[in-house]
C-alpha cells in the first residue's frame, strides 16, 4: 500500500466518506502528480495568501482564511474539479478545504518552509494522522 492510500484511509475515518476523495482533491490542486505542498503553498501565496501561507508554513499561530478568500486563490475550476473528487458542491469543498489545507502545510513545515520529513514514509504517515488529532 502506498502512502497516499494510507492518507486516504486516514482521512476517511475522520472525515467519513469524504475522506478519500479530500486527499484526491488537495492532489489535484497541483496537477495530480502527487502531493506537491511546495507547489500547493505556491499556488496559495502567488494568488493572494502569502500572509496566511506563511503563517501555515512558520512556527506560530496559522492564520485563518476565508471560505472566499480560498475560492479566489485556487480558481473556480480548482475548487469544481475539487468538489467533484470530493462527492459534494464547490462551497462545501471550499469550506473542507479552508480547515484542511494550513493544518496540512503546517504539519509539514518548520521554521517558514516545507521540510524533509515527507522523505520518507514514517514522516507523512505522521502528518497525516496529526491531521486526525
Amino acid at each position: 500500500m502506498d502512502l497516499l492510500s494510507i492518507g486516504k484511509q486516514l482521512l476517511g475515518a475522520k472525515l467519513g466518506s469524504n475522506g478519500q476523495g479530500v486527499m484526491e482533491a488537495v492532489k489535484g490542486l497541483t496537477g495530480g502528480e502527487g502531493l506537491n505542498l511546495q507547489g500547493l503553498a505556491g499556488l496559495l501565496q502567488q494568488n493572494g495568501l502569502s500572509e496566511q501561507v506563511q503563517s501555515w508554513l512558520g512556527d506560530g499561530e496559522n492564520q485563518e482564511v476565508s471560505t472566499e478568500q480560498l475560492e479566489q486563490a485556487l480558481g473556480q475550476e480548482n475548487i469544481q474539479n475539487a468538489a467533484a473528487k470530493m462527492g459534494v458542491e464547490s462551497s462545501e469543498a471550499a469550506a473542507s478545504l479552508k480547515d484542511i489545507l494550513p493544518e496540512l502545510l503546517n504539519n509539514a513545515s518548520s521554521g517558514g518552509s516545507i521540510t524533509d520529513k515527507f522523505s520518507d514514509a514514517g514522516g507523512l504517515l505522521n502528518a497525516a494522522k496529526s491531521l486526525l488529532s
